[in-house]
């Protein structure tokens, strides 16, 4: 079977970041009764639901340690390999940080796919590497009933620039440097329901590097920063907001949506993640009157791959990240979508 005549996406049963385990699910996994002592150079590691570890090199910088794979979003397999290899880079920009290098993770089903289909998702994932100027320096592959692909990254960062996403402050503007939309397009795609000029957008969007989370990193005012991926703008923004012991405002009006998703919203094309997301978060989201909570139901979980970077940032330093956004072509993403709040009896209030 040649690459010309597969479609990736019918032999997995999830879609890049709508594969990841559901949040309550993983809360339960991740639960353990081992009492071990921090280490003391570990800066940021499993106390946090932050997008990487991150350890003290004792030179005022710190090593980035992340990983991230998924199973196909997209058919093609050169393109399925950018859209693993530039999500998972993500984590390391969303620190603050300078990727170094990666190495390959890759599953696949030998008697199913062939190798040459395999090469063409490693030269994919290549590509993207040689973007963001680090090599793909290794890897390990073994047989999978499913294909898999991704990456374990290293990077690095001055501690002092180092970004979390449980340190935002009272009063920060919130920021989205990418639209909202992917799993909905991406589940037309796999329905073969996806226009031709919407797939470009989609394949654009997932192949982008979240490259700016390194200048950003280089702001003070920017108290935090995450990349919004499989739990959606919702979940990410709780963790934020719960993890720096505020609360969160979102203004719905100002959430910025991909070209063709209402399309698909009003066909009720939603991926299965969606749900499992809305029923692991909505108890804590307030919805103001006035907010179309329908569509709200499929935009706010909507899992994201290689999704914007959610950014709280003080109102002093709000015009210098407008700036920023602005010399890197993301002026349309300039006008903030929310803000940080004290604490209240909602960590999410939608507006």
């Amino acid at each position: 079977m040649s690459a010309e005549e597969i479609k990736l996406t019918s032999f997995s049963h999830g879609a890049g970041c709508g594969c990841k385990i559901a949040p309550k699910v993983l809360e339960e996994i991740l639960h353990s009764n081992l009492s071990l002592p921090d280490n003391k150079n570990l800066l940021v590691g499993n106390h946090s639901n932050d997008d990487a570890a991150v350890y003290d090199l004792g030179n005022g910088m710190a090593l980035i340690s992340t990983t991230d794979f998924f199973t196909p979003i997209v058919n093609d397999p050169h393109l399925f390999g950018r859209v693993a290899a530039a999500n998972a880079i993500s984590d390391v920009y969303a620190m603050g940080g300078k990727p170094l290098l990666a190495i390959a993770i890759l599953g696949w089903p030998v008697e199913k796919l062939s190798a040459t289909i395999a090469q063409q998702v490693i030269e994919g994932g290549r590509t993207i590497c040689a973007e963001a100027r680090i090599p793909l320096a290794g890897g390990h592959s073994i047989d999978s009933p499913e294909p898999i692909f991704g990456l374990a990254v290293s990077g690095i960062v001055p501690i002092s620039q180092l970004k979390k996403n449980n340190t935002a402050q009272e009063g920060d503007a919130l920021l989205l440097t990418k639209p909202l939309g992917v799993g909905i397009l991406s589940t037309a795609e796999k329905r073969g329901l996806l226009q031709p000029e919407h797939r470009t957008v989609l394949e654009k969007q997932l192949t982008t590097l979240n490259s700016i989370g390194e200048k950003l990193g280089a702001i003070a005012g920017v108290h935090s920063m995450t990349d919004v991926t499989g739990f959606g703008l919702m979940g990410h923004t709780l963790e934020m907001a719960t993890g720096s012991g505020l609360s969160a405002q979102i203004n719905y009006g100002k959430v910025p949506l991909m070209e063709g998703a209402r399309d698909y919203i009003t066909q009720r094309i939603t991926p299965d993640a969606t749900p499992r997301n809305w029923n692991s978060y909505s108890s804590k989201v307030k919805f103001e009157k006035g907010v179309n909570v329908m569509e709200a139901f499929t935009v706010l979980p909507d899992p994201q791959t290689n999704g914007g970077l959610l950014i709280s940032v003080s109102e002093a330093a709000l015009q210098e990240v407008q700036a920023l956004f602005s010399a890197n072509g993301l002026a349309s993403c300039c006008e903030p979508i929310g803000k940080m709040i004290a604490a209240g009896e909602h960590p999410l209030t939608v507006l």
